[in-house]
């Protein structure tokens, strides 16, 4: 009762998940991102396409039994996207299983044009993504249109995507392939694929920027989430030989070979601008 009248106890959905507190979304959800437009030489190549795998899963359940009411972050979503799309890139949007891409739209910041307008223009194809599992059925030739695959973060990257074997089919392609693969925040949960089917884990040795571990273990304490993770991703990944080089939840990024990387919600400019400049410069000469 004290949480409630605080502010502080998570907000119950209707079908039984829990969004985050007042509080919480008061201190982690501002309604205006950092983007800024920015001009870039448009890339010109025949490589113009980004695979954008979304999840399609929605309520995650906590070490109490507790459902988190998550989906992909709208920020890590969209900025990068813009950024991509400023550049010159277009997309490709997926799901596993072509259902529809589920956001975290208590995370929208709605007073941001250039987010609205963006997931205006595409809230189609969220609504209506193709099938990872039809795009990996044959892979033949579809290195010469692809630039990179992006993954974004929220809790819900971290739901069924690690799971699936079509993304570590997909993951393993863009690997061999020389393309790039972005992703931010608890995006990372999804190179765990890359170990399905007894595969060898590709990213071990790669430094990476991740959500922490230790911020996720406070978060339940403002009512961000409704109870402690059912599995900590920085430690999954520093156990198979990742270098978590990031402290905090900011918005630093990190580039090792043909992997890019964003720390949080917060990185989301700066992934699209480093995204979109190593895009250019690899592709665009």
């Amino acid at each position: 009762m004290l949480k409630k009248i605080l502010g502080l106890a998570p907000k119950l959905e209707d079908d039984g998940s829990y969004g985050p507190s007042k509080v919480a979304l008061k201190l982690a959800v501002p309604s205006k991102t950092d983007y800024k437009k920015i001009s870039y030489p448009k890339y010109q190549g025949s490589k113009s396409k980004v695979l954008v795998i979304c999840t399609e899963q929605k309520n995650m359940k906590m070490k109490n039994g507790k459902y988190f009411s998550t989906g992909n972050h709208p920020v890590e979503t969209i900025l990068p996207m813009l950024h991509l799309k400023e550049a010159g890139f277009d997309f490709e949007i997926v799901t596993p299983n072509g259902n529809p891409v589920v956001f975290e739209m208590w995370a929208m910041p709605n007073e941001d044009r250039h987010v609205i307008d963006f997931y205006k223009e595409y809230e189609a194809q969220f609504k209506t993504p193709g099938s990872l599992v039809d795009f990996t059925k044959d892979l033949t030739g579809k290195e010469n249109s692809y630039a990179a695959i992006f993954i974004p973060g929220g809790h819900g990257a971290m739901l069924g995507i690690p799971e699936d074997k079509n993304v570590g089919k997909v993951l393993h392609w863009a690997h061999n392939n020389n393309l790039f693969t972005i992703t931010l925040c608890h995006g990372p949960g999804s190179l765990l694929s890359t170990m399905l089917n007894d595969e060898k884990f590709i990213y071990s040795g790669y430094q990476m920027t991740v959500f922490p571990d230790s911020v996720d273990k406070q978060t339940p304490m403002i009512g961000y989430l409704p109870g402690h993770m059912p599995w900590k991703l920085c430690e999954r990944l520093s156990d198979l030989g990742v270098s978590i080089v990031n402290k905090k939840s900011d918005d630093s990024t990190c580039l090792d070979r043909k992997l890019i990387t964003g720390a949080s919600p917060l990185a989301a400019n700066e992934l699209g601008i480093l995204a979109a400049k190593t895009l250019l410069n690899e592709f665009n000469n």
